[in-house]
């Protein structure tokens, strides 16, 4: 088997609201790039990555002649040949080589006909747990709904999501207000849900004084961790020394040299693992292994992914052992997928392993056309920037935070 042929198509899909985080907001809708690798025996795999538009198209059309005549199980060969190290330094393909290993895993199931689970050792599990993802929200300008701004809509709107997907962990997305504003949101949705687990993620904006006073006030609660409270290795570990809820990273270890540092000294207590920043769901595996060597906890962090990406989160969460808490999704925000049948359907908190060949999702044609259209009509959208504050930007730490008393309503379009 061969392959012949790369395709990469951006995509826009509509959200249910506008998401707010610490570094700007996802304006009512994701932009992905969907890519298909196809073969000299007709079989075509799928890969996903973040981002679309000229760039991404362009740097997938530039991939292509280095794969073109190329064996889809070389997968070792075919990392070195797209992400070598050094030559990485002036061209970094990493979420570029993941979206790629992706589409040769699926063409590899297909082939052989089994779940990509399989070919990564076999399934410990038949189905995976996620966690709530709570953010604060922008309301919708046709109606002004689903808005999160106060701690009362936030746990309106966790005890929503439990009752109709059967969550029993939550995470809340922060960095957007003052840290003592959503220390008040936390421990509300902590009070409200006394029999779930809880995590927080600022997006590292804190200063690491910041980091430590927030820490120490939720120590009481059932904390699975505390994500990113600060940026930097150093950081990190200053907060450590000085607070007894474990941390937690997709940010600073995102890399095998930074996972050496943080075995060696370490900085965080949980490692989250994206399929995408990490090249793929293999180094997700190897990465895995050196975690439940060194007995760091695993998680599987999120980057906004649609039912493609969604599946390599799903095959990497059945065959990890260590992985002991619900992974993330930001999956329930969006109003649908460009895979066959629509959205996966969450039961009880839980996602199922895909059990047909490969990743186990094939493309709706036609909710793919619809969905390039789309992101043809509405472009890309700037992530870093807020819809109601032009110009602004975070400072790392930061001190330029959005008032919760503001009611404006931004004019975003999905």
């Amino acid at each position: 088997m061969r392959i012949t042929d790369l395709r990469a198509t951006p995509v826009t899909v509509p959200l249910e609201a506008p998401l707010r985080h610490a570094n700007g907001c996802h304006w009512g809708r994701f932009v992905r790039t969907i890519v298909e690798v196809e073969t000299d025996e007709g079989l075509i795999g799928l890969g996903e990555m973040g981002g679309g538009g000229e760039s991404a198209t362009a740097a997938f059309e530039a991939i292509k002649p280095y794969l073109i005549g190329r064996d889809p199980s070389r997968l070792e060969e075919l990392r070195f040949l797209i992400a070598n190290p050094t030559a990485s330094l002036y061209n970094n393909r990493t979420q570029i080589m993941a979206a790629i290993e992706f589409a040769c895993l699926d063409l590899l199931g297909q082939r052989w006909g089994v779940p990509v689970s399989e070919i990564l050792g076999g399934r410990l599990r038949d189905r995976v747990p996620f966690a709530s993802y709570l953010f604060f929200r922008y309301p919708l300008p046709e109606n002004g709904a689903c808005e999160v701004r106060t701690k009362e809509q936030l746990v309106d709107e966790a005890l929503r999501l439990k009752a109709q997907y059967g969550f029993t962990t939550h995470k809340l997305k922060g960095g957007v207000f003052a840290p003592d504003y959503e220390l008040a949101c936390y421990r509300a949705l902590a009070e409200a849900l006394p029999e779930d687990t809880f995590r927080f993620d600022p997006n590292g904006v804190w200063s690491a004084e910041q980091a430590i006073w927030f820490g120490r006030q939720i120590e009481d609660l059932r904390n699975d961790y505390l994500e990113d409270p600060v940026f930097g290795m150093h950081g990190l570990r200053r907060v450590r020394e000085k607070v007894r809820v474990p941390l937690a990273t997709n940010t600073v270890v995102v890399n095998f040299e930074q996972l050496s540092a943080n075995v060696l000294n370490t900085a965080a207590d949980v490692i989250l693992l994206d399929t995408t920043f990490w090249g793929g769901i293999r180094p997700c595996l190897k990465a895995a292994g050196i975690c439940e060597t060194f007995q760091l906890g695993v998680a599987v962090h999120s980057s906004g992914e649609l039912g493609i990406q969604l599946a390599t989160i799903l095959h990497l969460g059945a065959v990890l052992p260590n992985l002991t808490v619900a992974a993330d999704a930001h999956y329930h925000h969006l109003l649908d997928d460009v895979i066959e049948g629509g959205k996966l359907p969450y039961e009880h908190g839980t996602i199922a392993v895909p059990t047909g060949p490969g990743l186990g999702v094939r493309l709706d044609r036609d909710k793919l056309a619809e969905y390039h259209e789309l992101f043809l009509r509405l472009g890309p959208y700037p992530y870093d920037q807020d819809p109601l504050r032009p110009g602004w930007t975070p400072l790392v730490p930061n001190d330029r935070w959005a008032d919760p008393n503001d009611q404006r309503i931004p004019q975003v379009v999905r």
